[in-house]
Order: C-alpha cells, then structure tokens, then sequence
C-alpha cells in the first residue's frame, strides 16, 4: 500500500506543491523563502523520517503568515490521504527534545479527530523571517487539516530559537513514532473500528 501524497493549493496569497511520502526517509527539499521555517521543514523530514517536498511561494512582503499557515493546511491534508483508513498504524506518539538550555515534549494522537494545543511562552519576535507566533499557525494548521491531536508543551525555557526547534523536532519525532506500522496491530487502531 502505498502511503504517499501530493497536495496542490493556490490562493491569492500562497502557491504551495507539496508531496508527502510516509515511507520515504527524509527525501526532498524545503523551499518556502523564509528561511527559518525552511530549516523548521528540513528539521521536520529528518527527524519524522518521512519523504518531504514542498515549493512555496507567497506574498511574503507582508510577512510570513500566510505561506506558513498554507504549509500547514497542505502538510495536514497530504497526511491525513497518506494515511487513509489509519489501518495498521501506532496512532499515538510522544517524544521529548532538549535543544541546549531548552525543552519541548509533543503528543500525538491520529485520532480523526482535530484539537491543537501549543503552550509554547515564546517572546514577540522574528527569527530568520519567521514570526514566533507562527510556530503555533503551523502546528494548528497541521491539526486540523490532518485530523489529529497534538499538544505540544515547553518544558524548560529557552531562548525562541531554541524553544521553537525543540518544538519541530519533538513534533517530528513523536509523528514518526505515530504513523509507523505497528508489527503487532491489524486494521484500525480503535474500539470502535474508526478514526474519527
């Protein structure tokens, strides 16, 4: 079964191409001209081991809002169709990620059912192009495009770039952690024989 998507959406604000592939172990490239957010991707493929490409264009003269609000949507649809029924998946994943002096932990639960809750205490501020505030855009766009529940936590306080990095690679590692094949499950994970 093959557990790949492509994701097209074109606005009057973003053009985004994405291609997400749940097997594809980091390949692709990041392209979104903001840079931070691009190391946030890049960070996101290598850490989640899945195949990633995204070529993202938009209006980026006011501000990065709208392109990494449309990364997210488009990252939680290509997600929510690579996985389809959910059959055979672990569902649930967690991971806590130290980035120097700083923590973050994020659950996942591939429930079918969208809820974000980002309790992230990151200052005002641009780093590389990206507005803090956008870290939790992105996360809740993921969410609710992919249908899932994600709660993502600081846990020790840091600087933003390092509360912001630790947060993506959290993110990536408890997803990788949440969409890999259980060897001991059969069908979808749930009592009531649906995700949703």
């Amino acid at each position: 079964m093959s557990r790949r998507s492509n994701i097209e959406r074109t606005t009057g604000e973003t053009s985004i191409a994405l291609v997400l592939n749940l097997d594809g172990a980091e390949e692709g490239t990041r392209e979104t001209g903001i840079g931070f957010f691009d190391h946030m991707l890049d960070l996101l493929a290598r850490h989640s081991g899945l195949g990633l490409t995204v070529k993202a264009t938009g209006d980026l003269e006011t501000g990065a809002h709208h392109t990494v609000e449309d990364v997210g949507i488009c990252f939680g649809r290509a997600l929510d169709e690579a996985l389809g029924d959910r059959s055979g998946i672990n569902r649930y994943g967690y991971s806590v990620i130290p980035m120097d002096e700083a923590r973050a932990a994020a659950t996942i639960d591939l429930s079918g059912r969208p809820f974000a809750a980002v309790d992230v205490a990151l200052p005002d501020g641009v780093t590389g192009g990206f507005d803090h505030d956008l870290l939790e855009e992105f996360m809740r766009a993921v969410a609710a495009n992919g249908r899932l529940t994600l709660h993502i936590e600081e846990q020790r306080a840091g600087g933003a770039h390092h509360l912001i990095e630790a947060s993506f690679k959290a993110f990536a590692r408890a997803l990788r952690v949440a969409v890999a094949i259980d060897p001991l499950g059969s069908g979808v994970p749930s009592t009531k024989g649906t995700l949703s």
